[in-house]
C-alpha cells in the first residue's frame, strides 16, 4: 500500500477533490463512457465499527484494473494499491488498526485500467460506536405485537443528540430510521412507530445516540430488544393434565395442541388482558409445573411457533389452573335438608370461617351425602293413575267437610227458627178472632 499525492505541494480537500474526481475524468471519457463498471466498497466486519477495533475496507471493481485508489471526505490524498495479479477484480485496505472518531465518516474509491478511471463507487459511512454510554429501548404497548397492529420503539437518553434504530441483520445505518431526540419528562427521547407489523418486523433491535457535531460518533448500543409477531397462524388448544383443579402438591402438565404441528412452543400466563412481554419457546409442546403450589394457580394461555423464531400463532383459548388445599375445609350444608324427594328444590350452601370471594363446588371440602326419596322419573308427564307405584299420597279433607257440615247447621237451624216464629203468630191471630 502506498499513499499517491495528487500533484505537489500542499493540497486542501476541495482541491484534492477536484482533482481525483473532476479532473480524473478527462482520461475516463476518452474510454468511452459506461464501458468500465462503477466499483462497490465494502468494510470488514462491517460499517459500524468499535472504538480501538480494525477494520479492513474492500474496493471491488473489474479484472481490468490496475491501481484502486481509496478517498475519504475531507481526507488531502487517497490510499492507493496496486492490483494483484492473481486477483485483480478486488483490493484490500487494512489502513484502520484501532478505529476512532477521526477514522469515521465517508469513503468510496476508483480503480483505473489501461483505457483510464472508473466512475467512483457509492459512498461508505464509517460509523465508531462506543464513544459514550448507550440509550435505553422499549416498547409500547409491548414487544409482542398481534399481526396487524402498531408499536412504538422509544429510545431514551439523558444527552440530546440523534437516535438511530437497527434491526439485527437487517440495513445499514445509512438506511436505516433516525429520529431527533426530544424531552419528554427531564429525559430525551426518541420514538420509531411500526406498523401495521408483519412476520418481517419480527427481530431484534438496538438504538444508539449519534453526537450532535459528529454525525458518525455513536454511542454503545442500547439492550437488545425482542419484537415477536403474533397471529401469524391459527391458534392452538391448551389443555391439562390430569386435571385443571388440583391439590397441593401434585403435578401438572400443561399441552399446547398445534395443528398442523409447529417447531416451537411457548406458555404465557397474562395478568387479565394485558399482551405477554415475551415468549420463551421450547421444541416440546408439554409444559411440566408441579409440585403444585399456590402460586401456580391462574389463567393460562399458549403459543406455537414457525417460519421464523419472531413468528407465531395467534394465542389458544385461556385455560385457568386451580390450585385447592391452600386454606381450611369450608363446609357444606343442604337447605332444607340432605334428604329431599325427587323433583324438589335443594340448596347448597358453602360456608367459609375466612373471608372469600369465589366459590366452587367440587371436592375438597368435607363430602355431603345427599339422599333423593321416591323412585325413578315417570317417562311422561301424564298424570298418574291412582294405585300406580308413583301416585300420590291420598289428601286429608276433614277440616274441609266439618267445616261444610257447620255451615249446613246453621242454615237449617235459621229455617227452623223462621218456621216457628210463623206458627206462634198464626196462633196468636186465630185466638184474637174468636173472643
Amino acid at each position: 500500500m502506498r499513499r499517491e499525492t495528487m500533484g505537489g505541494g500542499a493540497q486542501t480537500p476541495a482541491l484534492t477533490a477536484l482533482l481525483c474526481l473532476g479532473l480524473c475524468r478527462a482520461p475516463w471519457d476518452k474510454a468511452q463512457a459506461g464501458t468500465l463498471p462503477k466499483p462497490s466498497i465494502l468494510a470488514d466486519p462491517g460499517p459500524l465499527v468499535a472504538v480501538g477495533s480494525p477494520v479492513t475496507l474492500w474496493c471491488q471493481g473489474s479484472p481490468q484494473a490496475e491501481v484502486y485508489r481509496m478517498y475519504k471526505e475531507g481526507g488531502l490524498q487517497p490510499w492507493v494499491v496496486q492490483a494483484q495479479q492473481d486477483s485483480r477484480h478486488k483490493a484490500s485496505f487494512s489502513i484502520i488498526q484501532s478505529m476512532s472518531s477521526y477514522d469515521s465518516g465517508q469513503y468510496w474509491c476508483v480503480y483505473l485500467t489501461s483505457l483510464g478511471p472508473s466512475q467512483p463507487s457509492d459512498p461508505l459511512t464509517l460509523v465508531v460506536t462506543g464513544m459514550f454510554p448507550g440509550p435505553s429501548l422499549s416498547a409500547q404497548p409491548s414487544p409482542v405485537v398481534a399481526s396487524g397492529g402498531n408499536v412504538s420503539l422509544s429510545c431514551g437518553s439523558h444527552r440530546v443528540g440523534t437516535a438511530h434504530l437497527l434491526k439485527e441483520g437487517g440495513a445499514g445505518p445509512l438506511h436505516s430510521p433516525e429520529a431527533r431526540f426530544s424531552q419528554v419528562a427531564g429525559v430525551w427521547q426518541a420514538t420509531f412507530l411500526l406498523g401495521p407489523v408483519d412476520s418481517t418486523h419480527g427481530g431484534i433491535y438496538r438504538c444508539y445516540r449519534a453526537d450532535t457535531v459528529e454525525h458518525h460518533v455513536w454511542s454503545l448500543p442500547s439492550d437488545p430488544l425482542e419484537l415477536q409477531v403474533t397471529g401469524l397462524h391459527r391458534e392452538p388448544s391448551l389443555s391439562a393434565l390430569p386435571a385443571s383443579l388440583l391439590l397441593l402438591g401434585q403435578s401438572l402438565t400443561l399441552r399446547c395442541h398445534c395443528e398442523p404441528s409447529c417447531d416451537r412452543y411457548a406458555l404465557t400466563r397474562p395478568e387479565g388482558d394485558t399482551s405477554p412481554q415475551h415468549l420463551a419457546g421450547q421444541p416440546s409442546p408439554d409444559f411440566l409445573l408441579g409440585p403444585v403450589s399456590g402460586s401456580l394457580g391462574g389463567r393460562y394461555r399458549c403459543y406455537g411457533g414457525r417460519q421464523g423464531p419472531y413468528a407465531w400463532s395467534a394465542p389458544s383459548n385461556p385455560l385457568d389452573v386451580l390450585v385447592a388445599g391452600m386454606y381450611r375445609n369450608p363446609s357444606l350444608q343442604a337447605q332444607p335438608g340432605p334428604s329431599v324427594p325427587r323433583g324438589a328444590m335443594v340448596a347448597l350452601r358453602c360456608g367459609s370461617e375466612e373471608a372469600m370471594d369465589t366459590f366452587l363446588l367440587h371436592k375438597p371440602s368435607d363430602p355431603l351425602q345427599l339422599e333423593v326419596s321416591g323412585g325413578p322419573e315417570p317417562s311422561s308427564p301424564s298424570r298418574p293413575q291412582p294405585g300406580s307405584p308413583t301416585a300420590s299420597a291420598p289428601e286429608d279433607h276433614t277440616l274441609e267437610n266439618l267445616i261444610r257440615i257447620g255451615v249446613a247447621g246453621l242454615v237449617l237451624l235459621g229455617i227452623g227458627l223462621l218456621l216457628a216464629d210463623a206458627w206462634y203468630s198464626h196462633k196468636r191471630t186465630r185466638a184474637a178472632g174468636q173472643q
